[in-house]
This record gives structure tokens, sequence and C-alpha cells, in this order.
């Protein structure tokens, strides 16, 4: 291995290493243009994927939808919550209509499939998520993986425009950070690993 080599190696270890989640109160414009939201995409979909089915999709939200977004939100919180007063309402929609940029992950597993488990196809748009964490970091933006009651709720889900049988991994929110990120406390290796001999 050249001296290059090993010096992109661990360039490459410490961009991994340097990947944070900003919170989306601290993500703000600009977002990724059409071609770097494009790269993000591409690189979120080399993925391990047993089978080549391609068991997820994106929907992607700009600032003007995401707030679209908070009123189906609203809607169904007040649905589900008569008595919710203006304070909870708007509560209930604030992280969408804060939103720069939401790239919505869809997983749309094929649970009757012959040969390949549906839980390989939710682990393949699991793994799509992460890849697009660490692709927008590479451009230099900000994210943050959400989920919530939102994720799973049938009304919001209708209103993005999944199927029945499709349910979301996530909503990958995308920006500027507005600062730098502390690192949080992570696992240690030695405490969650075994050798079986």
């Amino acid at each position: 291995m050249t001296t290059d080599a090993t010096f992109s190696s661990e360039q490459a270890v410490a961009f991994l290493g340097s990947r944070r989640s900003t919170p989306p109160t601290d993500l703000g414009m600009p977002v990724p243009d059409a071609s770097q939201l494009e790269t993000i995409l591409r690189l979120a979909s080399r993925t391990p994927d047993h089978g080549r089915l391609v068991p997820y999709r994106f929907v992607v939200l700009d600032h003007d939808a995401c707030v679209r977004m908070g009123d189906h939100v609203r809607a169904a919180y007040a649905e589900d919550h008569p008595d919710a007063d203006e304070s909870a309402l708007s509560h209930s929609r604030q992280r969408f209509d804060n939103a720069p940029m939401i790239v919505a992950v869809v997983s749309r597993a094929q649970a009757s499939h012959p040969k390949i488990p549906e839980w390989e196809q939710i682990l393949t748009a699991g793994a799509v998520c992460m890849n697009l964490l660490h692709a927008a970091h590479a451009l230099g933006f900000g994210a943050i993986w959400l989920t919530g009651w939102t994720t799973y709720d049938r009304r919001i889900l209708g209103a993005l425009g999944l199927g029945v049988d499709e349910r979301l991994a996530g909503w990958i929110h995308l920006g500027t950070p507005g600062s730098p990120r502390e690192d949080r406390p992570r696992p240690v290796v030695s405490e969650i690993t075994t050798f079986w001999r």
C-alpha cells in the first residue's frame, strides 16, 4: 500500500468518526441543491440489498412541502387530542415547520417474497438511512434521522403517498448546521463485543 493510499484510509476513518447528528433546531439554509441532492440519494442507495430488490424509495420535501406536511400533522394530532390547546397544536407540527428539507425514506419490503425474508429488506432501508447521513456529511451538510409518532400514523403516511404495504424508515432532516456539535458518549466496543470460538 502506498503512502497516499494509507493517508487516504486514515482520512476516511477520521471522516467516519466525525459524523454527528445535528439537532433539527440547528439546521438551516442552504440545503442541498438538485445536483448535491442527487449525489446524496445516489450514495445512500449504495447499500447491501439481497436480491437487488431495491426495497426502499425516497420522498423529498422542500421547506414549503415540510410546512404543508405540518398541516397534516396538526390535523391528525388535533383529531387524537380534542382537548389540545393552541400551544400543543403548534408544538405538534413544529418539527416540520422548522425543517429546511426532509428526505422521507420509505421501506417497501415484500413480505411474501419467496426467497428473501422481509426482515432483510427492512434492514436494507435502515442501511440506506445511515448511508444518507454519511453522504450528507461528506458534502458538508448536517442531518438527523428522526422517527416519532408521525412515522407510524397511517394518516400521515397516506398524506405522504405511501401505499398500504409501505412503511416509513424515518424522516431525514437536511440542512446547514448552525454550530459545531460536540460528540456524545459512544458505546465501549469491548463491552458489546464477544468472540465466538
